[in-house]
């Protein structure tokens, strides 16, 4: 079915083997180039960017410390714990 106030988009200068693998996609699923990139485009539109899904991850009120917060305080404690173990491994290495 048709709706006429359904928007277009157009795609210029695709390269040509993006646009024969998509073609031959297309083919395996036995629908048309257009509705295989259709859905294609439906499905990336439905799955979040990393910024979205870090962005409601910040807008919950789960916890006071921020999700930026978090991956700095996770960050330093890495950096701490792998200092420790290489100062035990040069420790074993000098005995």
């Amino acid at each position: 079915m048709y709706d006429a106030s359904m928007p277009n988009v157009l795609v210029r200068n695709v390269p040509e083997d993006v646009h024969r693998t998509l073609t031959q996609r297309a083919r395996a699923n036995g629908t048309s180039l257009q509705h295989y990139l259709s859905t294609e485009l439906a499905r990336l539109a439905e799955t979040p960017t990393l910024d979205e899904v870090i962005a409601r991850i910040e807008r919950r009120s789960l916890g006071t410390v921020k999700f930026g917060q978090a991956v700095a305080d996770l960050e330093e404690v890495r950096a701490e714990r792998e200092q420790v173990l290489a100062e035990r491994e040069q420790a074993q290495v000098e005995r």
